[in-house]
């Protein structure tokens, strides 16, 4: 081997070290951990591990629920449990890099969903204060709050996930609680329901009623994410264990999802938001809520039409990732087909592994040259 090709095989080394974490992804799952304050990327057919979209507290990234793209391409996060750091950070749709807080304030405490309506303005579910509260969509400036809890069954109590459909109607999970001095009161007994709002109008209705607690559950309902399926047809996850499926026009209880993982009874695991791929594929996560589980988590699918669970190869039930420390608390899930960058290794460890690269191919090249 002549010294031309060894020094272009160094540099071939050093290129290929400098590349490390700079593959784009398309097809993705992205997951919001709420133990990890970081969103992670899985591959939506292979269902490995892709690396890191946001760095842990990345612009102030602290347990990250709901995660939407928005027209602008770029990527909205509901971030903060105390009054001080809740807002929702702007991230870009392709890097994940932090652009900036492009929401906060007008009494924002815990976000959990977030949608953006067909006025093109942001809706907010406040979870500790029982409010939906609205912000200009292209500003983040508040406008106002949308609508108010009273305590009262029926009520936005305890609000959470948010989807518009495509009559541009408004829904919402309620938990059943009622915020008391930024804290979810549950003694009042309420129930978890699914609200209906007439965005034109402010008012609201009971869309679905509390059902029966999950056989698999601890017997409590804790309604959480929404997804309409490309048959119309509403999915809404249980934090107590299920995904239910409704029909969009009635409300009427079609289909129940088992989400038991850990197939115990109780169930040792709670249930995360919901997405769906171009496929009507659908897709959850959930967490062992076990002592020694560390909220450890998985990933959850399902053919939409039918409801029939697609476990990955090796895997049982729905179980499409198997549970892993990639994922921690996760409750946030969202599919895109955007092409998007994981987040490269550290500067350090590139560096590092380029040098290393370059050293070996060089002294390979000096063996050689001493040789001749």
């Amino acid at each position: 081997m002549n010294s031309k090709i060894l020094l272009q095989t160094a540099l071939t080394l050093t290129t290929l070290a400098l590349g490390i974490g700079l593959e784009t992804a398309s097809a993705t799952l992205l997951i919001g951990n709420t133990r990890g304050d970081n969103v992670v990327l899985f591959d939506e057919e292979s269902g490995n591990f892709l690396g890191e979209f946001i760095t842990p507290g990345s612009g102030g990234l602290k347990a990250p629920d709901s995660l939407l793209f928005g027209v602008d391409g770029n990527f909205y996060v509901s971030s903060g449990d105390t009054k001080e750091n809740s807002a929702i950070l702007r991230y870009d749709g392709t890097t994940g890099k932090f652009i900036d807080t492009f929401a906060s304030g007008g009494g924002l405490i815990r976000p959990y969903g977030a949608a953006f309506g067909s006025d093109g303005n942001l809706y907010v579910s406040s979870f500790l204060t029982d409010q939906i509260l609205r912000y200009d969509g292209k500003t983040g400036a508040f406008i106002d709050v949308f609508a108010q809890g009273n305590g009262k069954a029926g009520g936005l109590n305890g609000p959470n996930g948010l989807l518009f459909d495509s009559d541009g109607n408004l829904y919402v999970t309620t938990q059943g609680s009622v915020a008391v001095d930024g804290k979810p009161d549950f003694s009042f007994g309420l129930p978890s329901q699914v609200l209906r709002f007439d965005v034109a109008n402010k008012t609201s209705a009971v869309f679905i009623d509390q059902p029966t607690p999950s056989p698999d559950s601890f017997g409590f309902v804790s309604f959480l994410g929404l997804v309409q399926g490309n048959g119309g047809d509403l999915f809404v996850s249980d934090f107590a264990n299920d995904i239910r499926r409704y029909d969009s026009k009635t409300g009427a209880l079609l289909d129940t999802l088992s989400t038991n993982y850990t197939d115990t009874v109780p169930s040792s695991n709670f249930i995360g938001s919901l997405t769906l791929d171009t496929n009507n594929i659908l897709y959850s996560v959930g967490f062992d809520n076990t002592a020694n589980s560390r909220n450890l988590g998985a990933i959850l699918r399902y053919d939409a039409a039918s409801g029939k669970p697609l476990p990955s190869a090796g895997n049982s039930g729905s179980v499409f990732v198997p549970t892993n420390d990639k994922l921690l608390r996760p409750i946030g899930i969202i599919y895109t087909d955007r092409k998007v960058i994981p987040v490269p290794e550290s500067s350090l460890t590139v560096s590092v592994l380029a040098c290393l690269s370059f050293y070996a191919a060089l002294r390979i090249l000096n063996k050689k040259t001493k040789s001749v």
